[in-house]
This record gives structure tokens, C-alpha cells and sequence, in this order.
């Protein structure tokens, strides 16, 4: 996807000599992946085809990523900065991103992902488990137990909270609290919807009023 706002011919080739600095983002959790520079043509190409294209410096050629590895990053959209020299690349990738096999070029998704970011991660996998239902795992319990099973989950983890809140010390209230959030997920997709959905929905609000 390429925001309507984004206007390329704005860019500033000149000022890089040609090249421009990409930063790849996680598109879920707001992860930053790598550094790349693109070209023009390395630019147009992760248009054509949805796989990011960096230009390499060192062998002068274009290059897609995880060419070799198959770790490719699945271009979701781009951005440009307000001096026009700088891209920023929302992408989701197969595999790690890092030749180190860390999903990040600057250390694992825990030491470098926002706060919240996890949240994304937890979201997807319980999408994987919905598509793949693996044995022996709780959430393909859930999702086998059928939606009503899955909401009263969510009502018991509900009260439990609320009373955690109200006559338990602070661990229990976030373990409590934690539960809620996993068994939340779970029932939205369960229902086909995502916690993405329900965090659009708050910042539709926010934008109200």
C-alpha cells in the first residue's frame, strides 16, 4: 500500500547522490528492522513487487532481501519524510531479519520493540493458532471449545480482575489483568476480528472527541 499523501516525486535523489536512507519498520508492533539505501529503481521495484529493494553500496547492484535466505520483507507501505530524503518502509517479515538470526538488525524484538509492540506479536500468533490449530495447545482448546466457551473465559477473567483490583496486591491484579488481555484476543478472533480492530475503533474515538 502506498499512502495517497505520498508524493515521490518530492524526493530529493540529489542531496544522497542518488541513494536514500530506508529504515524498515515492524507494520504490526513497530519494530525498527534495518537500515537500507534505495535507488530509484530500488524503489520502483519494491513498488512492482511488494518484496523491499535496497540498493547495495558495496556491490553495486540492487538487492531484495532474504534473496538468498528466503527471510524476505513483504512491503506493506511506504512513507517519506518532510524533508523528502528519507524513506520510511512498513513492511512484515518471513523469517528474521538480521544475517545474525535476530528479527532485528539491532538485537531481538524484546530489546528493541515499543513497550506495546508485543502486543502485535501475541495478536498474530493467536491468528496462526486460529488457521493452524496445533495439538495440545491451549489456545486450540479455546478455539475448539466453541465462542461461548471462549466468552464466559473472557467474564470469568473479567471478575477476576475486578477483584483482583479491589482486594489483591499488584502482581495479582496484572496476572489477572494479563489473562483478560490473552482470552480478549482469543474471543475477537474467534470472531474473525482482531485486537488491531478494536484498537482502531479507540483511536476513531480519539480523533471524535
Amino acid at each position: 500500500m502506498i499512502d495517497s499523501r505520498t508524493d515521490f516525486n518530492r524526493l530529493d535523489w540529489a542531496k544522497g547522490d542518488g541513494l536514500l536512507p530506508a529504515i524498515v519498520q515492524h507494520w504490526r508492533s513497530g519494530e525498527v528492522l534495518m537500515l537500507g539505501y534505495m535507488n530509484a529503481e530500488a524503489l520502483a521495484q519494491t513498488q512492482a513487487s511488494g518484496k523491499v529493494t535496497f540498493y547495495s553500496r558495496s556491490q553495486q547492484r540492487l538487492w531484495t532481501k532474504g534473496e538468498s535466505s528466503g527471510h524476505v520483507l513483504v512491503m506493506k507501505s511506504i512513507r517519506i519524510d518532510c524533508d523528502a530524503d528519507t524513506l520510511l518502509v512498513r513492511a512484515e517479515p518471513h523469517g528474521p531479519t538480521c544475517h545474525l538470526g535476530t528479527s532485528s538488525c539491532f538485537g531481538d524484538s524484546a530489546e528493541v520493540r515499543p513497550p506495546l509492540g508485543f502486543l502485535a506479536e501475541l495478536d498474530a500468533l493467536v491468528a496462526q493458532r486460529h488457521a493452524q490449530r496445533p495439538e495440545g495447545r491451549y489456545t486450540t482448546m479455546l478455539f475448539e471449545s466453541g465462542i461461548r466457551r471462549i466468552a464466559q473465559k473472557v467474564g470469568e477473567e473479567g471478575v477476576e480482575t475486578a477483584l483482583a483490583a479491589v482486594v489483591q496486591g499488584d502482581g495479582d491484579l496484572l496476572g489477572e489483568a494479563a489473562d483478560l488481555i490473552f482470552h480478549l484476543i482469543v474471543v475477537l478472533r474467534a470472531r474473525g476480528l482482531s485486537l488491531a480492530d478494536a484498537v482502531d475503533v479507540l483511536a476513531d474515538r480519539h480523533r471524535i472527541g
